[in-house]
């Protein structure tokens, strides 16, 4: 039997990193076939899973993360704000239930920390030095590979 990713639940939650915890009543959960090899089992059990997640109406997640999430994933989120993740990896409803979460927390906590502005820097004294050196010494090397005819 394959293992598959557990997402780390506790308390009826979703524990997404430390500080962000999401209650698993936020997360509404669809079940339809999925495709792919299965045999009779595709045709007939509901194990395909679609979770859909309010980004807009959650109260779990900060200001900042949800614009983040929103700005990252606006292709995932649909015109009523809902998040949507599916799973058909694999063949049970219950896997793909929990490798759907698991993706949901992969997803957040890519944004979950924030970019650090770039502050601009000079380049030092030293470096421009050295930067001119190398540049003397290139043109000193290809000067020398001209023949003497080649001046201008």
């Amino acid at each position: 039997m394959a293992t598959f990713p557990s997402p780390r639940l506790e308390r009826e939650e979703l524990v997404v990193t430390a500080g962000v915890r999401i209650p698993l009543r936020e997360f509404d959960f669809e079940f339809m076939r999925s495709s792919g090899p299965g045999g009779q089992n595709v045709n007939k059990v509901n194990t395909k899973v679609r979770l859909r997640w309010s980004v807009a109406g959650s109260s779990s997640i900060t200001e900042s993360l949800r614009e983040r999430i929103q700005d990252k994933y606006r292709r995932r989120i649909t015109v009523e704000g809902e998040f949507l993740v599916t799973s058909q990896r694999f063949r049970d409803q219950e896997r793909n239930r929990a490798d759907c979460l698991e993706k949901l927390a992969g997803l957040i906590r890519d944004v979950a920390v924030a970019r650090r502005t770039r502050r601009p820097t000079r380049p030092t004294r030293a470096s421009k030095e050295r930067r001119l050196d190398q540049k003397r010494r290139r043109s000193r090397r290809k000067q020398l590979r001209r023949s003497p005819g080649d001046q201008e």
